[in-house]
């Protein structure tokens, strides 16, 4: 196993959306590749990584770890991400890093907007949004990953009760009526922000000088709710009801 430096380099993926992303970090330079299209999420990301390594010139052996988005977001796409690291991590004898998505949009908000205390809200479908808070003037997780329904987010002070944070990703303009309440001007750029292999390679550098990492064999998806889809019945009850409502 390569030996950690003060310049590690680290290959991350990040399917946890319709957008896959893959990056290479070394030292403090991060290059990346990124396509759209859930469905081809396994297809495009080796190819991808690829790209990086020949670009940079080297091995993935030369690497210090394998990254990845372990969740939440799609249930397929955050599952992709993780058989993709354990499999470099595997033929390459690395640790995984597994980084929090909602970590990795709140990294993004805080780069990209300056914001100190950040809300990253993330489509979770089914009428619900995955959600965590941060506050970077210290490094502090103010609330950790949940899934709630939007109106929890939305009602006067509750999200807001230690600070007031920007409200960042694609759960806002999923859901804009809701959050028209908390959501300033900036809402088209905020709503933008997804996870990115990116951050997710600079939040993993620091994981691994921490020694947060993990095996192949551990690596593992973050999963918020057991449930992935309505059933049947379920759908036949929602479009009944909103056919009445719309009567």
């Amino acid at each position: 196993m390569p030996t950690i430096s003060a310049h590690p380099v680290i290959i991350a993926v990040e399917t946890s959306s319709e957008a896959a992303s893959v990056a290479l970090l070394r030292g403090n330079t991060v290059i990346s590749r990124a396509s759209s299209g859930v469905r081809t999420h396994s297809q495009s990301v080796l190819p991808m990584i690829q790209e990086l390594l020949a670009e940079a010139g080297i091995t993935l052996k030369d690497c210090n770890a394998v990254a990845f988005g372990s969740g939440p977001g799609s249930f397929t796409g955050v599952r992709t991400a993780c058989g993709v690291a354990q499999g470099l991590a595997f033929g390459a004898n690395l640790p995984v890093v597994p980084v929090v998505t909602l970590d990795a949009m709140a990294l993004a908000c805080h780069q990209r907007h300056g914001a100190t205390d950040v809300l990253a809200v993330l489509d979770a479908r089914m009428g619900e949004v995955y959600w965590a808070q941060y506050r970077f003037d210290g490094g502090a997780v103010l609330a950790e990953p949940l899934v709630v329904q939007p109106a929890v987010l939305s009602a006067p002070g509750a999200a807001q009760a230690q600070g007031t944070p920007v409200f960042c990703g694609n759960g806002l303009s999923a859901y804009a009526e809701v959050f028209a309440g908390v959501a300033d001007g900036s809402l088209a750029d905020v709503a933008e922000i997804m996870p990115h292999a990116e951050q997710i390679a600079q939040l993993a550098s620091l994981a691994l000088a921490a020694g947060r990492t993990v095996t192949a064999a551990e690596a593992q998806p973050l999963y918020l709710r057991n449930k992935v889809a309505y059933t049947q019945a379920e759908r036949r009850d929602i479009n009944a009801a909103k056919a009445a409502g719309g009567a």
